[in-house]
């Protein structure tokens, strides 16, 4: 896969995650859960973006690392979502 080509996949998933996200019901517990989700979607592709001008070998290495934990992290909460809120989404979207 392009460098390029990741970095836009990137992107299209945190817009993809917030246009999901609006389409959810707005109740406390998922208005937690929208906003830790809209934070760990939009930085894996910020950290990536910036390991791209890594200052040195060390710093790029860092900042994709902070990219896959936020991606982990993005799938806890997406995971959550499947087991808990009911209606409002395309079950298929999310997978």
């Amino acid at each position: 896969m392009a460098e390029n080509e990741l970095i836009q996949r990137l992107f299209n998933f945190a817009v993809r995650t917030i246009k999901f996200l609006k389409i959810l019901q707005n109740t406390p517990e998922v208005s937690v859960i929208r906003y830790q989700l809209i934070k760990s979607s939009t930085s894996t592709g910020a950290n990536y973006e910036e390991a791209q001008a890594g200052s040195s070998r060390a710093d790029f290495t860092n900042k994709v690392r902070i990219s896959l934990r936020e991606m982990r992290e993005s799938n806890y909460w997406l995971r959550l979502i499947k087991a808990t809120v009911d209606n409002g989404y395309d079950a298929d979207e999310l997978n």
